[in-house]
């Protein structure tokens, strides 16, 4: 039996109360599937920072290198500026690591109210380009604190980091309802949007079955709330894509429940999981926070790690949950976060596994894939 080593890394705020929630329920299901998997706990993060200036140890990265994927709660704390615990965390691990894809599922589950008036079933994918864009490092800052100060951020696209996120997201759609759609604001923003889309159209005429359509971000936007469930797989640069992936969560209903993954599709280094809901420190310690985001994200590092119908498993054990009304307050349950592990652990026991494997042979897994565009 291959042993997979899972680095884990808590973090910040409510990081703290779901990632060991998520653990047990990965336990679990590994027990019951016969996986090997190991976890090393790392306590990096904004407490770290408060101690050694840093938020992760000089050798962090090679210590995350010797591990098969990461497991990240959350990165922020009010005490220490988002560009120190982001940049001095997260974002070096999706660089180093070459994560250069984040897939985000936007998924509607039972037990989980919309606000949306409709009840048309929800099922996006979104490919945001993870390494590069408008999160690069060029730019400055010039006479600070006079007048006229002022201060320059490039956006940076490359062939290679449009192209491979193109490749990712039209293999995806190909595999699914043939539709992708593209984030855009090329009618506003003359040189990088142009060029993206431009890639990302000669990419996608290398997938016969796929129908791309470019949209401008900010109609997206409005499609995403008017009309979701017309969406299949989006495809946006990084800022693009963070935004409308959060606005993907909350018309879905909670953006507790949201997953993430920070992809290296070949494999080459460990791939992250995380939830979008990020720290959430006015609720810390207070067993209020929603682990499905944390649960989801594991059930994609099973998937990642190949292990689709244990994957498939634990996420039909948090909807089985979320659809008794077992789930957190915030998508108006009676649960704190211990209660509703409780009623997870219980569903991963009770779903007979024959049943499984049948949901996933038919589609219905709400983990998609994590291969290699061919």
């Amino acid at each position: 039996m291959t042993t997979h080593k899972i680095a884990v890394i808590a973090g910040d705020g409510i990081g703290k109360e779901v990632v060991p929630v998520a653990v047990e329920c990965l336990e679990r299901i590994a027990e019951i599937h016969s996986l090997s998997l190991e976890f090393t706990y790392f306590g990096w993060g904004s407490d770290y920072y408060s101690r050694h200036g840093r938020m992760m140890p000089l050798d962090g990265l090679e210590q995350l290198a010797l591990h098969d994927a990461i497991f990240l709660g959350a990165v922020g704390s009010p005490d220490v500026p988002d560009a120190e615990s982001l940049w001095g965390l997260l974002i070096p691990i999706r660089r180093e690591f070459r994560q250069y894809i984040n897939l985000r599922p936007v998924k509607t589950l039972d037990g989980v109210k919309s606000p949306l008036a409709s009840t048309e079933p929800i099922d996006i994918l979104i490919v945001r380009e993870n390494n590069e864009g408008e999160y690069s490092e060029v730019g400055g800052r010039v006479y600070r604190g006079l007048p006229h100060e002022a201060a320059v951020q490039e956006t940076i696209f490359t062939r290679l980091g449009v192209s491979r996120a193109a490749h990712f997201a039209a293999s995806l759609a190909a595999g699914r309802k043939g539709r992708l759609t593209s984030a855009t604001k090329s009618n506003g923003i003359i040189h990088t949007m142009p060029f993206w889309d431009e890639v990302v159209e000669e990419t996608t005429r290398l997938y016969p079955g796929v129908t791309l359509t470019s949209e401008l971000v900010d109609a997206l936007a409005a499609h995403l709330v008017l009309k979701p469930w017309t969406l299949d797989v989006i495809v946006a640069s990084n800022l693009l894509g963070d935004i409308l992936s959060d606005l993907g969560s909350a018309v879905t209903g909670s953006i507790g429940v949201a997953p993430s993954a920070n992809l290296n599709p070949e494999g080459d280094y460990p791939s992250l999981f995380e939830p979008v809901h990020g720290s959430a420190p006015d609720i810390a310690g207070k067993g209020l926070a929603n682990p499905v985001g944390q649960m989801w994200s594991g059930a994609m590092m099973l998937e990642h790690l190949g292990f689709p119908v244990a994957a498939r498993h634990l996420e039909a054990a948090f909807e089985s949950a979320l659809r008794d009304g077992l789930g957190t307050r915030d998508v108006g349950g009676p649960s704190s976060t211990s209660e509703f592990t409780a009623a997870v652990l219980a569903a991963i026991d009770a779903i007979e596994l024959p049943s499984v494997a049948a949901q996933l042979v038919s589609g219905t897994s709400a983990a998609p894939a994590a291969a290699a565009p061919s």
